[in-house]
């Protein structure tokens, strides 16, 4: 085997394999997964324990500098702390030994991006919405998940068993050769490794540097613009005039009776209780098992059919084409939510912007979210100033085409790429839009009111906080956090 040198055109990427343990390993795993959990757990109460104390004197009128001291939440402190308590805790001295100790720093580690979040967002350093306190991680509803960082993590020669940490060698459900051989070839080098459970059966993911090649795609020199629907779940529209439909094969819906059958078989059996403390019976967890493995089957051909999606459309067009639709605002319509989460177009979205940035010869656009791509004449240019969602077919008023709905949208979409000005719209910048004038002047909606975080701060959303701020907020450490009441 080559000795692996890093080089310039390394890049970080993930292989996951579906892995076939024993009952042992089944255990090992869990208990794994299990420790991390309790970890986490620990490090929340360990550090929130300084925060209820410094209330409680607080309340007794204890003077500022005789409160206790704020608890930090970084991850080397937190692994000291723990390794001093970890012996003499009740909660760990039993059996923290059993499990591998990159268990207990994955918990550990969740701990404190947690605390950060949490941190960051009340500063209105972080985006997106707004993150709560760290909260416990119940048994019951906690994912599986365990990190290896350090240690035996290696895919075996034979191509079907990979070795973790105290877990020893694992069977695959699959060959690992695609792994196997860059590692083989000195091409990748293997980072860590982390095994999940989902969807009834239990992953490892191999986080690898890889020497990525140049990927080139089928027609360099033509765009395409994709119109996500319901009802077809994509119109591709490229520069050349070509039109593609692909169906949305709606595999809940296709499902639906035979979920309702499965979910009826289970409610009729002794499920839990939590209020009375009552255990589900071998009958309920049997038919639960059955009516989630319905599910699995669903999520994992939805995942196969938009895998198979974007890979050809990255594999192909140079310039991709996609809208920056708000689908948490779209799931908030309860006619057409079960549609929209089944046909998955944040996944599409995410799934190109990762694809996309591979080949470098490709790149993704993501047209402005006021864009009226739909009430857009792709012939003339004319825009309608309203077009309903029943109406399916576009007449255009100024030429008199006469075309579908969405196969005007994507055309649209397509002609979008040529308009874009140099360093816009490129492989996974997913916060620039192309320079286009809007039909009516606008880039946003007009808001009347203040939203809630601008009458809390009193200042815009994406505004910056005044200059004596940033300093007091830049010279807090964690040793003295913010207020949190």
């Amino acid at each position: 085997m080559k000795k692996f040198q890093a080089q310039p055109g390394f890049v970080v990427q993930a292989f996951r394999f579906a892995l076939d343990p024993n009952v042992t390993q089944e255990h090992a795993l869990r208990s794994h997964c299990g420790a991390a959990r309790a970890a986490y757990n620990w490090a929340v109460g360990w550090v929130e324990a300084s925060w209820w104390q410094r209330r409680a004197e607080e309340s007794y009128g204890v003077a500022e500098e005789q409160l206790t001291k704020w608890r930090p939440w970084s991850l080397p402190v937190l692994r000291k702390a723990f390794n001093e308590t970890k012996h003499t805790d009740p909660r760990f001295a039993a059996w923290w030994e059993e499990n591998s100790k990159e268990a207990y720093s994955t918990g550990l580690a969740n701990a404190s991006a947690a605390f950060d979040n949490y941190a960051k967002s009340k500063r209105g350093k972080r985006r997106g919405r707004a993150m709560g306190m760290p909260r416990f991680r119940s048994k019951r509803k906690a994912r599986l998940s365990c990190r290896f960082t350090t240690g035996t993590i290696r895919v075996d020669t034979d191509g079907r068993h990979v070795t973790l940490p105290r877990l020893g060698t694992v069977r695959t459900h699959e060959c690992t050769v695609k792994l196997l051989d860059r590692v083989q070839a000195a091409t990748a080098r293997i980072l860590s490794a982390t095994v999940r459970h989902e969807r009834g059966r239990w992953f490892v993911s191999f986080q690898a540097e890889v020497k990525r090649d140049l990927e080139r795609v089928a027609r360099p020199d033509v765009a395409v613009g994709i119109d996500l629907g319901v009802k077809t779940l994509a119109v591709m529209a490229d520069s050349t005039g070509e039109i593609r439909q692909v169906p949305n094969l709606g595999h809940y819906d296709t499902a639906r009776r035979q979920l309702r059958r499965a979910s009826r078989i289970v409610s009729r059996r002794q499920g839990p209780d939590r209020r009375t403390g009552r255990q589900p019976s071998k009958r309920w967890e049997k038919a639960n098992a059955q009516r989630n493995k319905v599910h699995h089957r669903v999520a994992n051909l939805r995942a196969d059919a938009l895998h198979k999606l974007t890979t050809s459309v990255a594999a192909e067009y140079g310039t991709v084409v996609v809208e920056d639709l708000n689908v948490a605002g779209m799931l908030r319509n309860r006619r057409l939510a079960r549609r929209i989460a089944d046909a998955g177009f944040g996944e599409i979205r995410r799934q190109l912007t990762y694809k996309t940035r591979r080949r470098h010869a490709t790149r993704l656009v993501v047209a402005d979210r006021w864009y009226p791509s739909s009430k857009t004449c792709s012939g003339c240019g004319a825009v309608k100033a309203k077009l309903p969602l029943h109406v399916r077919s576009y007449e255009c008023d100024a030429c008199g085409l006469v075309i579908d709905r969405d196969d005007n949208a994507a055309l649209n979409l397509a002609a979008l790429a040529t308009a874009c000005v140099t360093g816009t719209g490129v492989a996974g910048d997913q916060d620039t839009a192309p320079a286009v004038s809007k039909p009516r002047g606008a880039d946003q909606k007009t808001r009347a009111t203040r939203t809630r975080r601008e009458t809390v701060t009193g200042r815009a959303g994406g505004a910056t906080l005044p200059q004596q701020r940033q300093t007091e907020a830049r010279d807090r450490t964690q040793a003295e956090p913010l207020t949190l009441w």
